[in-house]
């Protein structure tokens, strides 16, 4: 088999990001062993750079090393999905309420943008969906950047990743689109109101209707 070409950036990087988007497309199923010869030998590296790849992602939650028995996918349970959900509307709900106080009418034109173009990536969503997964984790990511606190998008960040191990079959659950497009609509009015504690309430609701269709 040919090796894959990488790009100049850390090897050990390059790894770890191919092997986080195998994961999230559930090429590499939860619980599943990752074959490190096998591996190695398809990207054409030693094993020392796929190892680095490894602890990185352990890191992050999406790998669980065993020991004497090697890397496997992680698996999430529902105490483990519900336990990120809180986490992350309790920062995604403070976030925006930052933004309803603080952001400038440039900035709520920006996001106004973003979710306007989610809205036409959800019709049809299965033909847009990687699209509509795109877009509307950057919708949120952009809101935290707004928020303006690096130690929070950082956390949330790290959330979204486990999340992400779930996120795509609690999204394609009947209704679940419209509902979260409702939610987005919601934090829009919120945010251009300068209504603080109703967008803290929208983000709230919008993730404990996402853990409900995510377990």
């Amino acid at each position: 088999m040919a090796a894959l070409s990488l790009s100049p950036r850390a090897l050990y990087e390059e790894v770890a990001e191919l092997l986080r988007q195998r994961i999230y497309r559930r090429e590499l199923e939860p619980g599943a062993w990752i074959d490190e010869l096998k591996l190695a030998e398809e990207y054409g590296i030693s094993r020392t750079p796929l190892r680095e790849a490894l602890k990185v992602l352990a890191a992050e939650g999406l790998v669980t090393m065993k020991v004497r028995r090697g890397a496997y996918v992680t698996e999430v349970s529902e105490k483990d999905l519900a336990d990120v959900y809180h986490l992350l509307s309790l920062l995604e709900s403070d976030a925006a309420g930052v933004v309803a106080e603080r952001a400038t009418e440039a900035q709520l034109r920006e996001l106004q943008a973003l979710h306007d173009e989610l809205e036409a990536a959800a019709l049809p969503v299965q033909e847009n969906r990687d699209r509509f997964f795109a877009l509307n984790e950057r919708f949120h990511l952009r809101v935290l950047e707004m928020a303006d606190n690096r130690w929070r998008s950082q956390m949330v960040a790290d959330l979204r990743k486990v999340m992400k191990l779930n996120r795509q079959h609690s999204l394609l659950k009947a209704g679940r689109i419209e509902e979260s497009l409702q939610e987005h609509r919601d934090l829009m009015t919120a945010l251009a109101a300068r209504d603080t504690q109703a967008a803290v309430r929208c983000v709230q609701r919008h993730f404990s209707h996402g853990l409900e269709a995510a377990v």
